[in-house]
């Protein structure tokens, strides 16, 4: 007997040593995530990857448009298929940004640029369903879980201020939602709120607590597909529990919550924040916040990690420099508190051209740590509608990945610029020149591209697996034969040179590391151990990257 309890005991022991020793090897798997510090990959959805040929067509989407103005055949499908081949794992891609996915209008609209459609997604017809020309819900599904599964997230794009233009397949909603004029003047925050972006863009009464019925439109749509009364009985139950007034803005926060309940989608970067009352944001948090906290509890075997939901805005011409206060002229807004998680900054394409990185990265970490503590801003030097990028000609490919992936703060990889996709198209008017397919072929075949891309993924990879980099104390160790730093977080610490000589190099590395200490170049991918608090080894790179191992 007291054998068979010895046995027992000792079965008990190991395997509580083995689940131990599991849980351990768990946790130092786990990289700690946070979005101060992430690296994020915004894609025009129609425009990255063509994974279902079959949906390229609908609503009779097929008059001929302008250079670039129509669907291209880029879905939700292809995206997942390259998060399934690794592609954005290589990269060090750890969010995915992804342009609105509502359905569009169904007509197409004329500028003066050709005939254009909503292939963009900025244009909503209906913000309760998923353009078939993007894809379904399953598609949609499919791809959190998969980005999930590879320790991605994924933000959606919110578009609350403005539906899609007026055409003939797609009338105007009602006088109670929204304005079709003035257009903005953009020279006051009135004159920049209350007014129309451009010309038949009709402006959603987001001031307005008046009670509004649904638009006929939505109606005669919703009974067509069957689905009226759901439709109805879900937003019967979201003002009875929020108590909000049924007005145009709260509708539309209704219908973009629910992608957080029913997708698990990681947070939303938000459109044309400026254009829209600062109080609107606030109330947007709150349910976003509601709304990830449901699915939390409803699906904890699918929570990533402990954050919160996350909010970028789009607030046009904000530079880190405002700190948490945006200019109107007459007015300051502070979209930070109560609000956003981080705004993008459109000011660092002009600091890496005209500042050194040395400056530059002090400037940033000062700010960061000091003025925006506890907030970020996701930098970028290309966008989908930023007509004088940092690089348009793409003949600074390497600069660009540097400036982005190693200025402290968030980063924003826009789809191409990892693989010198070009900016300038010949025929493409506008911002269309900005928004080509995907240059996979060059990815594939051509040399440049390849080193170009490999050159990315060091960099990428390298900030993935350090949070300190993006969101760590940044200090100067050395401007001798290069720029050398640190960036440390809590026990997050690395240290990056730049522009050291090929060949031999001596780094002083006394300042977070000790004698004896292992390190890894993860650039050059060897290791090196310290001495006399320096490490001394060669490489044919200029480039260090060392963290301890």
């Amino acid at each position: 007997m007291k054998n068979i309890i010895f046995i027992i005991s000792l079965i008990s022991l190991l395997s509580c040593q083995e689940k131990t020793a599991t849980k351990k090897i768990a946790i130092m798997e786990t990289k700690e995530f946070v979005w101060e510090g992430a690296n994020i990959y915004f894609l025009l959805t129609d425009r990255f990857n063509n994974g279902d040929a079959n949906n390229d067509i609908n609503f009779d989407r097929t008059k001929e448009t302008g250079k670039l103005r129509g669907f291209e055949g880029g879905d939700i499908k292809g995206i997942t298929q390259k998060i399934k081949e690794g592609y954005f794992t290589k990269l060090g891609i750890n969010a995915i940004w992804m342009t609105p996915i509502v359905e569009q209008i169904h007509g197409g609209t004329d500028e003066g640029t050709g005939l254009s459609y909503g292939f963009h997604g900025y244009w909503t017809k209906d913000w309760t369903n998923i353009d078939p020309n993007f894809g379904t819900k399953q598609d949609l599904k499919e791809l959190v879980a998969i980005a999930h599964k590879n320790g991605i997230r994924i933000l959606l794009d919110a578009v609350i201020n403005h539906t899609g233009p007026v055409t003939e397949k797609d009338p105007v909603w009602p006088n109670d939602w929204v304005r079709t004029g003035p257009q903005c003047s953009y020279n006051n925050y009135k004159h920049t709120i209350s007014c129309t972006l451009v010309k038949n863009l009709p402006d959603i009464l987001t001031e307005s607590n008046e009670n509004v019925a649904l638009p006929p439109q939505l109606i005669e749509k919703w009974k067509a597909e069957g689905r009226y009364e759901q439709e109805v009985k879900e937003l019967d139950a979201f003002f009875a529990r929020t108590k909000h007034p049924r007005a145009p803005r709260f509708y539309i926060m209704k219908w973009l919550t629910d992608y957080i309940t029913e997708f698990g989608i990681d947070g939303y970067r938000v459109d044309t924040v400026k254009h829209t009352e600062e109080f609107v944001w606030q109330e947007f948090k709150q349910e976003c916040d509601f709304s990830f906290e449901q699915y939390k509890k409803n699906n904890a075997d699918k929570v990533l990690d402990d954050n919160n939901f996350y909010l970028v805005g789009e607030v046009y011409n904000y530079a880190i420099s405002h700190g948490k206060a945006f200019d109107f002229g007459n007015k300051k807004v502070n979209y930070f508190d109560k609000a956003f998680n981080s705004l993008i900054n459109f000011e660092i394409k002009w600091n890496a051209k005209q500042m050194s990185a040395k400056d530059v990265f002090q400037k940033y970490d000062t700010i960061l740590q000091n003025d925006l503590k506890g907030y970020g801003v996701l930098n970028y030097l290309t966008s989908h509608d930023d007509g004088q990028p940092f690089d348009k000609e793409r003949k600074l490919p390497y600069k660009t990945a540097t400036m982005l992936f190693l200025t402290p703060g968030t980063s924003q990889v826009y789809y191409g610029d990892e693989s010198a996709r070009p900016l300038i198209i010949e025929g493409a008017v506008g911002d269309a020149t900005l928004r080509s397919f995907m240059n996979w072929d060059d990815i594939q075949n051509n040399i440049e591209t390849k080193n170009i891309l490999n050159y990315w993924q060091k960099l990428g990879q390298f900030k993935a697996n350090h949070m300190a980099v993006g969101a760590g104390k940044h200090e100067l160790i050395s401007e001798v034969n290069g720029l050398v730093f640190s960036r440390v977080r809590n026990n997050d610490k690395v240290i990056i040179g730049l522009d050291l000589p090929k060949g031999n190099k001596e780094i002083n590395v006394a300042s977070i590391f000790n004698n004896g200490d292992t390190l890894n170049d993860f650039f050059s991918n060897q290791k090196v151990v310290v001495k006399g608090g320096k490490v001394s080894f060669t490489s044919k790179d200029t480039v260090v990257l060392l963290e301890k191992k």
